[in-house]
């Protein structure tokens, strides 16, 4: 048991398919103990946003899993764990020092304009009511070289420093799970103001395009409550978009 702001159970494996897999699959034959976290020093079929995979070198970077109930939680507020989240990544990355660290939407991280985190969020939904959600969290940390991946980058590439893993673990999952905790009680409108704030290219010229491949230039403006994201077209209208309705290219 590890004691961060509350009590930590951690789970530590060797090599695992997926830790978001493991920790689904193990809370259907045992009730998990609140907070929770499964740590592998390789994941060979780590999972991202809309079926992308996520790579990762054994003692460089990062892949965790971290489990956490909800007591009174509506599924209205869903897209308040991802704001949670992100925060709680981009508050502890920048206790490190890491430079520019921004939420590319809707829970990418990025530092420097090239992504350095990712997160996989899955719910459990009862009654109306979010139960539990298992988070997964991939960190580029130490590493050195991406092959073919021209727009990641490591917490070690944009400071020069060798980090120790078990301190970002600490402090990204102390962050985590203390904007999670948090959620029931605050107001999520404020907790978007903050998610908002540090959105990557926010009011800035970029490329969407959508599922049919067409391309448009606009501009970020925000997200709603529900976490759709708010982009001008350059006719100057606002329009929302789900996660598989819109890429940001550039």
């Amino acid at each position: 048991m590890n004691t961060y702001f509350i009590t930590v159970k951690i789970i530590k494996l060797n090599a695992i398919g997926s830790t978001n897999s493991y920790l689904i699959n193990l809370g259907k034959n045992e009730a998990l103990e609140d907070p929770t976290i499964v740590l592998a020093n390789k994941q060979i079929n780590g999972r991202g946003q809309q079926g992308a995979t996520w790579q990762s070198i054994p003692q460089q970077g990062l892949t965790f899993s971290m489990f956490n109930k909800f007591h009174n939680l509506s599924v209205s507020d869903i897209s308040s764990i991802a704001f949670a989240t992100s925060l709680g990544v981009q508050k502890a990355l920048k206790k490190f020092l890491i430079p520019k660290v921004e939420i590319k939407w809707p829970n990418d991280i990025m530092s420097q304009s090239k992504k350095v985190a990712g997160i996989l969020i899955e719910n459990q939904v009862k009654q109306g009511k979010i139960v539990s959600s298992v988070i997964g969290i991939g960190i580029n940390v130490n590493e050195e070289h991406f092959n073919n991946l021209p727009q990641a980058t490591s917490m070690r590439l944009t400071t020069g420093v060798k980090y120790n893993l078990d301190e970002v673990l600490h402090e990204v999952s102390e962050a985590v799970f203390s904007e999670l905790k948090s959620l029931e009680t605050n107001s999520i409108s404020e907790l978007k103001i903050s998610y908002e704030a540090t959105l990557f290219r926010k009011e800035t010229i970029s490329v969407f395009e959508t599922p049919n491949k067409i391309r448009f230039n606009g501009k970020i403006k925000g997200v709603t409550n529900s976490g759709k994201l708010i982009i001008e077209n350059e006719a100057e209208v606002l329009k929302t978009y789900q996660l598989k309705e819109i890429k940001l290219l550039f």
